[in-house]
């Protein structure tokens, strides 16, 4: 594989195989979206792997939307020369709404005021501005949530020339959930709202558990997000292929004595004696303190338990069931990903973390490197 960059001085970076990206995308276009438009959510960074790297990736192997949180976003896209649709997910105020029409991202709208905003920023452009409805069937967040809402948005529609309704959608609240009572309401409550939207328009509910789960959910298009990136997406059984790994390398080695205390808070004291490797990561570079004690590294394709409580900018782990000729300085170890026959996955983090997959995968700080392997050919 090609590297489009090295890490420097210090061993710990993240490593991005787009490979696995564009390998999940054409997976999940012909499991979900065969027939119907594909989005690839790239919101936050692509989820910590790259946006402009994952989106060209995306865009080259199925995909025909983009979907970002901000415009922000949206203009990085376009900075980087990317002219796919783009559809900004969350509000805006008036500078996004102008910064919306300027790079000519699809803006999300739920009430009358945005319309508004958008409509003269278009005016003020020479432009005109796309825009999806968002409705909300139950999530809570933001959307119509009324027929009378609805028939506002249309009313302030016809008085807007400038801005065009292209498409409408909602998000589900539990389609990972053990029931599917709720999403099927939540199904039920689109059908009857977007009733009311003109024909023709690009109608979508499903992100990744969704579209696995309920194929009546698909509608005009499917959002993939988590799978994407090779993550579990609820009850979904896809072969997907995780995409990011974090690796970082031993830096010293020493034994220390039974009743010998590791770390700050004197938390964790040796039973025993313990070959202990301290690594140069900690939760200055995202790897979070709440895995202090719980978490578990790859050395030389051996789990490791880490030791003690996670510092600013250095781990302990135990190393004594490792051979000599295993324990250097240099050594690789990795911290999410594969090694050898064993794999720390993001879930797996997550759990140890008390939180999510996606947290985990955005865990890593301005201060790592990424790596990237481009997809073969």
């Amino acid at each position: 594989m090609e590297h489009s960059f090295y890490p420097q001085y210090r061993g710990t970076y993240i490593q991005v195989d787009l490979d696995a990206v564009a390998h999940n995308v054409r997976l999940l276009k012909k499991e979900t979206a065969k027939d119907r438009h594909m989005l690839a959510v790239v919101k936050a960074n692509a989820y910590g792997h790259g946006i402009v790297q994952v989106a060209r990736v995306a865009l080259e192997n199925g995909a025909d939307y983009l979907g970002v949180a901000i415009p922000e976003e949206g203009e990085k896209l376009r900075n980087a020369g990317i002219t796919a649709p783009v559809l900004v997910l969350g509000g805006v105020n008036e500078r996004g709404a102008a910064a919306s029409v300027k790079m000519e991202l699809i803006q999300t709208v739920f009430d009358t005021e945005r319309i508004y905003m958008l409509e003269k920023a278009a005016l003020e452009q020479h432009k005109t501005a796309q825009v999806h409805l968002k409705i909300d069937s139950g999530m809570g967040r933001i959307g119509v949530r009324s027929v009378e809402e609805v028939q506002a948005i249309l009313e302030a529609l016809e008085k807007c020339p400038h801005v065009q309704l292209t498409g409408a959608f909602t998000h589900f609240a539990d389609a990972d959930g053990e029931e599917e009572t709720y999403t099927v309401q939540q199904m039920a409550l689109f059908d009857e709202m977007t009733a009311l939207l003109p024909k023709g328009i690009v109608l979508h509910a499903a992100a990744s558990a969704g579209s696995a789960r309920f194929a009546q959910a698909r509608y005009d298009m499917v959002r993939q997000g988590i799978a994407l990136y090779g993550c579990k997406a609820g009850k979904s059984t896809y072969k997907v292929r995780p995409a990011l790994s974090w690796h970082t390398e031993i830096v010293y080695v020493k034994t220390i004595p039974a009743g010998a205390f590791v770390s700050y808070g004197c938390t964790f004291e040796a039973k025993q004696e313990t070959k202990v490797a301290t690594l140069p990561v900690g939760y200055g570079d995202g790897y979070s303190r709440s895995l202090s004690g719980k978490a578990q590294v790859l050395v030389a394709g051996k789990r490791c338990n880490v030791l003690g409580r996670v510092c600013m900018d250095q781990i302990m782990v135990d190393v004594t069931a490792l051979s000599d000729h295993e324990l250097y300085i240099g050594a690789p170890v990795v911290l999410l990903g594969a090694q050898g026959e064993e794999r720390i996955t993001a879930d797996e983090m997550a759990d140890w973390a008390g939180t999510i997959s996606y947290e985990m995968l955005m865990a890593a700080t301005a201060r790592v490197p990424v790596m990237y392997t481009k997809p073969e050919k």
